[in-house]
């Protein structure tokens, strides 16, 4: 099974001591449970759903060849950076502009292979947390409306403990082995993340 995950820091793991994010720890969980996962972590510090959007096909083909798409699956997690403020003051990427290329993205992705989407997390500025809170609730919709999987996470890393102490002893935004702990466990327990791994069974 070859999972790869795009998105942005977050997904990257970013100011984690043990350089597993999240998705270095739900991987190795599947694999202790027996699942025969490879993870390829294509998180980019920085990257927009534009950056995304131009990238992740070509990424995709390149570690899922033909001979291997029958195994494949895609996770998505991105939006706090269309969210955060440019050099203006408004957003990097506008709404309608990040939900139009969350729904190419995903609408493209489906049929390549099976795929979830994961929300954007916080970064604690008050202005791109209200956008991307917003933008959140606009992705659940949209993935809704064509049947791929969503997992908001917003609530969750805004109450989480562990990764706003994290935060505030690092850079403000990114959490350390805690917090990203604690959002991995969170994702664990989403049972179409079950659902999900256990279609390349």
């Amino acid at each position: 099974m070859r999972i790869c995950f795009f998105g942005d820091s977050i997904t990257n793991g970013t100011g984690d001591d043990e350089a597993l994010g999240w998705v270095g720890r739900v991987a190795a969980r599947a694999r202790h449970n027996g699942r025969d996962v490879t993870s390829y972590n294509l998180g980019i510090r920085r990257d927009t759903s534009a950056d995304i959007a131009g990238r992740w096909r070509g990424e995709a083909e390149r570690r899922l060849p033909p001979m291997c798409r029958h195994e494949g699956l895609l996770a998505f997690s991105f939006g706090a950076n269309d969210c955060a403020d440019d050099e203006r003051g408004g957003p990097r990427v506008p709404f309608k502009r990040a939900l139009a290329n969350t729904e190419l993205i995903l609408s493209e992705a489906a049929p390549f292979a099976p795929t979830i989407m994961i929300g954007p997390a916080p970064i604690q500025f008050e202005a791109a947390d209200r956008r991307a809170g917003a933008l959140s609730s606009a992705q659940a919709e949209l993935c809704e409306r064509i049947g791929v999987p969503f997992l908001p996470i917003f609530d969750f890393v805004a109450a989480c403990e562990p990764w706003r102490q994290d935060a505030k002893r690092g850079d403000g935004v990114h959490p350390n082995k805690a917090g990203y702990a604690a959002l991995a466990d969170f994702v664990w327990q989403w049972p179409a993340f079950h659902t999900w791994l256990d279609t390349r069974k």
